[in-house]
């Protein structure tokens, strides 16, 4: 007999050999229709796969995002097996799932594939998915796994065999269909009752530019039609919210390719939304008793080797700068807190100046590979709000908590309300990925643990996800479309200030090493403007509105007035402009609703005898007639609403 424990704690024993889907029959039937995947001792299983000794088990439904994995995984296979079916000839390459849905890479050879064929390779694999197909798992040994991919001159599996251990091998089959596979599938293929192929794209074997283009089809999965139309309805939603679409129209920011790609131009209109931004969060700042500091856009090389950034970073930076002295080599700085450490060097410190609080909005660069460049989420030079802390062991909690508020604020400020925290830790089985000592790993994931527990935060754990010199803390934010986003992260660091021989005088009068902790509410500048584009639509709270206020006049009989007002509006610290076009008013109230001005002021011959103004929100709602000093109150009124003063 085994003892299998279940995720609530609870020990159930049962003959070796049960398997997980026999389990979750025997907690219940209902329960078990709904089982897709399962994981035994921290190893994804099957559900079919016979558990043979102690340990624990976690069923898992659709409603799990590691269900939702092994869905995609097995569609992946259906999808596979279609094209086969589809397009003889065809080699094969990978299938993994991904985020949402899953893609496979394939050398179509002399066929070709686009959109329009999307229809009838749906079609194939739902006819194929109706079969109710099991997926079996089975080993097989290196030699026969070669000789069946060198049968079928599938130099893409043969490459990823080769690197492989004989007996760590196995195939995964279903239907006439046989895949390379480590494992992770849902019980049988008619599960998957609705399918969309979503897009075609170029993709280089292994991500290397050096080897073949294949083709990637992408595509995604439910269980339900209903989920499928819901999902493509977000995904048009999605669509309209596109930043590189609102940005363009908005005319907030630009790409050359003379400049280079993932390097973005900010247009006069983004660069004032940035500019508020960044006068936001110092304010803040300020007030937290932060120092501002700039540091310079390259370091020499040996900076970032004491750092540990060179070896991290460095095949995905640029290439370094050579300079004509013989020897000499800088670098565009990946990060900026080896610069801080230098800054915190300049000079010693007693416990009683600790902490030290030094922020900066610096521009880092790396050498992203062209096809993972997207927008402004994912870009070649972008500007962090970065700033670290140095304290004694003893301000670190007060510090971390202290943070926590901070990014609170900055959320709160612009309308990011759903959002859970997650706690990075390292992953204790490959200590080679990080630097540091395991004392400063656990004292710095302790302290995290600590201080997410006491500001009462809706945390999750994820093991393997701390940065390569400290655990952290991210903020996963929920956007208007349901999308999860990470912004805002906190980390606590031993490490650096070991590397650059960091110290402080104790009360003790002996020196200390004291505790660095990274933080960026914002992440990037251009990632989360980017996500807030689209979180808002364009829609910004208003006090970060680059326009808040345009002026419309019926005709030219009313520029006079309509300056006047306009004057009266700034002098009131209101955004505005006016439109004193030859226009019609309606055309003018179009377009000032495209740009997504939130507030319209209708300047006729009646609002000129009284004095007044009419009022029209963005989105049609009617104000009515009134004075400017009532409509400055309206606009203060709103921005207080959301603008809070932080403490």
């Amino acid at each position: 007999m085994i003892n299998i424990t279940l995720p609530d704690g609870t020990i159930k024993t049962f003959e070796a050999g049960i398997t997980p889907m026999e389990v979750a029959k025997n907690i219940s039937e209902g329960f078990a229709r709904n089982v897709i995947s399962a994981n035994f001792n921290s190893e994804t299983i099957e559900t079919s796969t016979p558990i043979l000794n102690d340990g624990s088990l976690v069923l898992y439904t659709w409603s799990n995002k590691e269900g939702k994995k092994a869905f995609w995984h097995s569609s992946s296979h259906v999808l596979a097996q279609a094209l086969e079916e589809l397009y003889p000839g065809i080699k094969l390459s990978i299938g993994p799932a991904i985020e949402n849905g899953f893609y496979y890479d394939v050398d179509f050879g002399e066929s070709t594939i686009s959109e329009k064929d999307f229809k009838n390779i749906e079609n194939k694999m739902i006819e194929i998915a109706r079969g109710k197909h099991e997926f079996k798992m089975r080993s097989v040994s290196k030699g026969d796994a070669l000789s069946l991919y060198k049968s079928q001159n599938n130099e893409y599996k043969v490459e990823l065999i080769e690197n492989l251990e004989d007996g760590t091998i196995t195939f995964c089959d279903h239907s006439t269909f046989t895949d390379l596979c480590r494992g992770g599938h849902i019980p049988n293929t008619g599960i998957i009752k609705a399918v969309k192929l979503l897009s075609v794209a170029g993709a280089y074997w292994r991500g290397d530019e050096n080897n073949k283009q294949l083709t990637r089809v992408y595509g995604i999965s439910f269980p339900k039609q209903k989920e499928l139309t819901e999902y493509l309805h977000l995904l048009e939603e999605a669509k309209k919210r596109d930043h590189r679409k609102l940005g363009k129209e908005l005319e907030l920011f630009t790409f050359s390719q003379k400049v280079g790609q993932g390097l973005p131009l900010w247009l006069p209109k983004g660069a004032a939304l940035r500019e508020r931004l960044e006068n936001f969060l110092k304010s803040a700042q300020k007030k937290a008793g932060y120092e501002m500091v700039v540091t310079p856009h390259i370091g020499q090389k040996e900076l970032y080797v004491t750092s540990g950034h060179f070896a991290k970073y460095g095949e995905d930076s640029f290439q370094p700068i050579k300079t004509p002295n013989e020897g000499e080599e800088f670098l565009l700085k990946p990060m900026n807190c080896p610069h801080h450490c230098e800054i915190y060097n300049t000079k010693p410190f007693s416990y009683k100046e600790l902490p030290k609080r030094y922020a900066e909005f610096g521009t880092v660069y790396r050498y992203e590979q062209s096809g993972e460049l997207h927008g402004l989420t994912r870009v070649r030079g972008f500007t962090q709000d970065d700033a670290h802390i140095f304290c004694t062991p003893d301000q670190l909690d007060k510090e971390f908590k202290d943070v926590i508020d901070l990014v609170l604020y900055v959320f709160g400020s612009l309308g990011f309300e759903n959002f859970k925290a997650q706690v990075s830790l390292r992953d204790p089985n490959n200590p080679e990925k990080y630097i540091g000592s395991d004392e400063n790993w656990k004292k710095a994931e302790d302290a995290i643990l600590s201080a997410a527990i006491d500001k009462g935060l809706d945390y999750v754990v994820e093991t393997g996800e701390a940065a390569f010199y400290g655990p952290k803390l991210d903020f996963m934010v929920k956007d208007a479309l349901g999308r999860n986003w990470q912004l805002g992260t906190i980390q606590v660091d031993y490490n650096l200030p070991e590397r650059f021989d960091l110290t402080y005088k104790g009360s003790d009068n002996e020196l200390h090493r004291p505790v660095m902790i990274h933080r960026a509410p914002f992440g990037s500048m251009e990632r989360f403007i980017a996500i807030l584009l689209e979180h808002t639509g364009g829609n910004f709270p208003l006090w970060l509105m680059p326009e808040q206020v345009i002026v419309l006049s019926l005709s030219e009989k009313y520029e006079k007035y309509s300056e006047k007002v306009l004057n009266l509006l700034e002098n009131n610290e209101i955004r505005a402009l006016a439109d004193n076009r030859n226009e019609t008013i309606g055309k003018k109230i179009r377009e000032a609703e495209m740009n997504k001005i939130p507030f319209m002021v209708i300047i006729g011959e009646n609002e000129e005898n009284e004095n007044k103004i009419s009022v029209r929100k963005h989105g049609g709602e009617d104000l009515g007639m009134i004075s400017v000093e009532e409509f400055s109150q309206i606009i203060d009124k709103e921005i207080n609403r959301t603008l809070k003063t932080f403490k």
